[in-house]
C-alpha cells in the first residue's frame, strides 16, 4: 500500500504513545499567579500562598499544593511573630523597622522560592490562554482578615501595655 494513499506523511517523525505524560487538556479555572503574587505585597505572602495552594488543587499538582500550604502556614506565624515583635519591643520605631525590613526580606524568599514557580507552570502549559476566576470575592475576604488581624494586633498591644502598668 502507498503510505500518501492512506494521508500518513511519509517524512514525518515517528510518533510514540506515552502514557506518563498528563493530557493537555482544558485547565480548571485558576487565579492568575502573577496577580497573586502581585496582591500579596499588599495582603502578605499568606494571601498568595493560599490562593496557590487552591490553584495547584485545580491543577491536580497534590505536592505542589502541600508545598503552598506549607507556606502559608509560615506566612501566618510571620504575621504573628509581626505583632508579638512590635507588641514586646521597648522601641516602637525599632521594632516597626525590624517587622518591616522582615516583613520584605519574607515577601521576597517567598516570590522566589515558591510564588513565582506557578506563574513560570502555567505560562509554560497554557500561556495566557487559560480560564480565571475573579478576585472579587479572595480581596473581599483579603480585607475582612487585613482588618481583623489590625483589631487583633491592636488589642494584643493594649492587652500587653496594661499588663506592663
Amino acid at each position: 500500500m502507498n503510505p500518501s494513499a492512506s494521508g500518513a506523511n511519509p517524512y514525518a517523525p515517528p510518533k510514540a504513545k506515552v502514557t506518563d505524560v498528563a493530557a493537555e487538556g482544558a485547565a480548571q479555572p485558576i487565579w492568575n499567579p502573577n496577580a497573586a503574587a502581585s496582591w500579596s505585597l499588599l495582603f502578605s505572602p499568606a494571601f498568595g500562598s493560599f490562593l496557590q495552594l487552591l490553584n495547584w488543587r485545580a491543577l491536580g499538582e497534590s505536592q505542589k499544593a502541600d508545598d503552598a500550604r506549607g507556606w502559608f502556614i509560615v506566612s501566618l506565624a510571620m504575621l504573628a511573630v509581626y505583632v508579638l515583635v512590635g507588641a514586646f519591643a521597648a522601641d516602637a520605631q525599632a521594632a516597626d523597622a525590624i517587622s518591616r525590613a522582615v516583613g520584605v526580606a519574607f515577601l521576597l524568599v517567598w516570590y522566589f522560592a515558591a510564588g513565582k514557580q506557578q506563574a513560570k507552570y502555567v505560562k509554560e502549559r497554557w500561556g495566557k490562554d487559560y480560564p480565571r476566576r475573579g478576585w472579587g470575592k479572595p480581596i473581599l475576604i483579603a480585607i475582612g482578615a487585613f482588618v481583623g488581624y489590625f483589631l487583633i494586633a491592636v488589642l494584643i498591644g493594649v492587652a500587653i501595655g496594661l499588663a506592663r502598668a
